[in-house]
């Protein structure tokens, strides 16, 4: 079973528009989410409305939210990344998920594809169609 950290502006897609293609993500089979608190309030702080505000913490209640783990966890030069990146990257590791999901192409998409201590970071669409058994 896959194990899928979902960062905090996928969460945030999720929630802001109720027909965003991201929900579909919930509706795989054999997938646990996992998102970390530090993640849901930066989505929510995001989020400018009751009901988008509200469909995310429905999308959270079927997600393992786990604290953020200290960054300083993560001392290796080959991982240049702003606090805030780092610490959705720790969370992810801490909580041994298989995959990190993100639309942070600034500053995470240069890891798109690699897998660093055992957690393989694509963006959404892209893991959709591995889920699917899709080549491309």
């Amino acid at each position: 079973m896959d194990r899928v950290f979902l960062d905090a502006n996928v969460l945030f897609s999720a929630a802001y528009r109720q027909d965003s293609r991201l929900r579909q993500l919930f509706k795989l089979r054999g997938v646990a989410f996992i998102s970390s608190a530090y993640a849901v309030e930066e989505a929510r702080r995001n989020l400018s409305t009751p009901q988008q505000r509200k469909d995310l913490e429905q999308l959270c209640a079927s997600m393992d939210i786990v604290p953020a783990a200290p960054s300083e966890s993560l001392q290796s030069p080959e991982f240049e990344l702003p606090e805030s990146d780092r610490l959705i990257l720790m969370a992810a590791i801490g909580a041994r998920a298989t995959h990190l999901l993100t639309g942070d192409v600034k500053d995470l998409g240069r890891y798109y594809g690699r897998t660093l201590e055992g957690l393989l970071i694509l963006q959404p669409a892209t893991y959709m169609r591995m889920s699917r058994g899709e080549s491309r």
